[in-house]
């Protein structure tokens, strides 16, 4: 595959020197391309859906339809429309010397993406990585590659028309070898992102000899806390949980206030007509049972909190205080998004404080932490890591800077 990585490498440096209106004008051809091209795109899903069981949690996040293409193209139009984040001027000064200097924004150059069952990715990748002027090496898995290489097919053919490099996107095979050579392709992945579950982040992580950015894996928390308001705890865990539950901003576990436990039947009652199981603790059961169906309520085991459960269920977890919630949180989360629901201006702000995560949410649904809520477009991915982006990544999260310094007119030696 190092012919591959050549190529991309040499892709990169032709992209960079494209400017934002052609390469906005692109990107509006291929969102036009996605929904002239439905059924191309929905029959090769159709191919990849037959070989997964209906009631894998992963279904849901590799099925595509009509509505959801209609998103991705408009994710892509309105990437297309945002300021160029390259060319910006992040600092400037003159030097007593003389000297002038600039640091400013740039292209990384290649961006590597491995990713799993998420076919909308291939499309999200390459309109950020286009619009940047990053050229885009993708490796998905097995149970999407129908569906990524009609997407990639689509690209291509647009780029072609415009006479740019396919290159600008590539799509490895399926296999772990193709992961390996990504992650040994030194000089020429510029930087690595691989979003999924916490076994491949990890792997990545400990694998790679490229430079690598954590994201994906989302172990979330909702506090209902001892002023919490109770119906707006009953529409944010509903939503947190089960608008999607196969993505990583969906909620894991329920924190509610031992004062409050009386609530939590009126709390998780959408809950159960969505038929999500919860793993209550001790407290929390005894409260449920008998309010929530039976065969939807578990006793819960060491193992129901810090799991990522990405399915139609739940744990739950009474705590005596602010300081146990934010100790739990602590000690399971994942540093993906944490919430607090609570009319207690001082416990919110202790919380948004104290909390250590990319996104923390004060009476809101951790269901917004995405690129598009948070006006990036779409995102590359959503950053876990402390050093560089963090959260939801955009545009501006995927360049990097460089210095540029001017003598002018002047002969300007170091002493």
């Amino acid at each position: 595959m190092t012919e591959t990585f050549r190529q991309a490498k040499e892709a990169a440096r032709r992209l960079a020197l494209l400017d934002d209106t052609t390469r906005s004008r692109v990107l509006r051809e291929v969102a036009d391309a996605i929904t002239d091209n439905k059924k191309r795109i929905l029959d090769a899903n159709a191919d990849d859906l037959k070989r997964m069981e209906r009631n894998n949690p992963l279904y849901d996040r590799l099925m595509l339809t009509d509505e959801r293409l209609e998103g991705i193209a408009a994710d892509m139009r309105n990437v297309s429309a945002l300021p160029s984040p390259l060319g910006k001027v992040l600092v400037e000064r003159t030097m007593p010397n003389g000297l002038h200097l600039k640091r400013v924004s740039v292209p990384f150059g290649v961006i590597g993406m491995i990713y799993e069952a998420r076919p909308n990715v291939t499309f999200d990748v390459f309109s950020l990585c286009f619009k940047s002027g990053n050229a885009c090496v993708l490796k998905g898995g097995r149970d999407a590659d129908c569906s990524n290489r009609m997407g990639v097919q689509i690209i291509h053919e647009v780029l072609r028309r415009n006479n740019i490099d396919t290159a600008a996107v590539s799509l490895l095979p399926a296999t772990h070898e193709a992961t390996a050579a990504m992650l040994n392709a030194v000089g020429y992945i510029d930087l690595c992102i691989p979003r999924g579950g916490r076994r491949l982040i990890d792997f990545v992580r400990d694998t790679a000899r490229v430079p690598v950015i954590e994201t994906g894996a989302g172990v979330v928390n909702a506090y209902f806390a001892a002023k919490g308001d109770v119906k707006k705890g009953c529409e944010i865990v509903s939503n947190a949980k089960t608008r999607r539950v196969s993505v990583c901003n969906a909620l894991d576990c329920l924190l509610i206030d031992e004062n409050r436990l009386e609530e939590l039947p009126l709390i998780c009652s959408k809950l159960q007509e969505k038929n999500v199981t919860i793993y209550a603790d001790e407290k929390a059961y005894a409260c449920l049972k008998g309010k929530y169906r039976e065969e939807l309520l578990q006793k819960a085991t060491a193992e129901s909190f810090g799991t990522e459960f990405m399915d139609y269920k739940m744990a739950v977890k009474t705590v005596a205080s602010l300081d146990e919630a934010l100790e739990h949180i602590n000690r399971y989360g994942s540093g993906h998004s944490e919430c607090i629901i609570t009319e207690d201006k001082e416990a919110a702000e202790r919380f948004t404080a104290c909390v250590d995560a990319a996104c923390v949410y004060v009476n809101a649904p951790t269901s917004f932490t995405d690129g598009a809520q948070f006006g990036l477009g779409a995102e590359i991915g959503i950053s876990t890591q402390k050093l560089g982006p963090r959260g939801p990544m955009g545009l501006e999260e995927i360049t990097t800077y460089k210095w540029l310094i001017d003598a002018g007119n002047r002969i300007i030696t170091r002493p």
